[in-house]
C-alpha cells in the first residue's frame, strides 16, 4: 500500500478547488487520496466527489470517500473510510462495488482490536498520533508507543493519522505504520509542492 495517504479537506483548502487539490496531489505522486467535505449536503457532496473522481482519471491514484457509503456506492472510488460513529463496516460493505476497500478509524487499542477482528474492515486507521487542529473535538492523542503496540496486534494495513507532517513522518513509519495520513501538511500552500516533499520523505 502507499506509504503516504493524503486527505484533501475542503475546510483546510479554503477557497481553493477541492478537485484541483486532488489532481495536484495525484500529480505529486500520492496514490491514496481521501476527499473530505464535512457538512456538505448530499447533492453537493456527490458533485464534489464526482469531480474528484474525474480529476483522477488516468492518474493511477485512488479516491477514498469519507463517511458516506451511499455516495461511494455511486462512484468509481477506491475506498470508503468510516469513523466510529458512521455506518458499521459490515453494513456498508454490501453497498460497495467489488474491490472497493473499507477503512475504519480507531482511537485506542480496544477499537483497533475490534477492527482487526472485523472481516469487513480492510484498512485500519489509528490516531491522533500527535496533537491535531484539523478536528474541532479531537480524540486524545495516542502517541508512537500506542502505534507500536497496535502494530503488534494486527497484520491488516495500518494507517497512522493526526498531526503528521514532514518533521515526524519518518518516526511514524518507523513505529510500524504502513502508511501515514497527512491533512494540514498536504493542504497548505502549494499543494503539489507540499505533497512532492511528503512523498519523497515517505519513500
Amino acid at each position: 500500500m502507499p506509504r503516504l495517504y493524503a486527505i484533501a479537506d475542503r475546510e483546510a483548502l479554503g477557497a481553493r478547488s477541492l478537485p484541483g487539490a486532488v489532481a495536484a496531489m495525484a500529480a505529486a505522486g500520492v496514490r491514496w487520496i481521501q476527499m473530505r467535505a464535512k457538512g456538505a449536503a448530499g447533492g453537493d457532496l456527490f458533485d464534489l466527489a464526482a469531480a474528484c473522481c474525474e480529476a483522477l482519471v488516468g492518474s493511477g491514484a485512488a479516491l477514498w470517500l469519507d463517511d458516506r457509503a451511499d455516495v461511494a456506492a455511486l462512484l468509481p472510488v477506491g475506498g470508503l473510510h468510516l469513523g466510529q460513529h458512521d455506518l458499521p463496516p459490515a453494513a456498508a460493505r454490501p453497498l460497495l462495488a467489488p474491490g472497493v476497500l473499507v477503512g475504519r478509524s480507531t482511537h485506542d487499542l480496544s477499537q483497533l482490536a475490534a477492527a482487526a477482528a472485523d472481516p469487513a474492515v480492510d484498512v485500519i486507521a489509528l490516531g491522533p498520533i500527535f496533537a491535531t487542529a484539523s478536528k474541532r473535538q479531537p480524540d486524545p492523542v495516542v502517541g508512537l508507543a500506542v502505534l507500536q503496540a497496535a502494530r503488534r496486534l494486527t497484520r491488516k494495513p495500518l494507517v497512522a493519522i493526526g498531526g503528521i507532517d514532514e518533521d515526524n513522518l519518518a518516526a511514524v513509519l518507523a513505529a510500524g505504520a504502513d502508511s501515514a495520513a497527512v491533512l494540514s501538511a498536504a493542504c497548505r500552500g502549494d499543494v503539489a509542492a507540499s505533497c512532492r516533499q511528503l512523498v519523497a520523505l515517505a519513500g
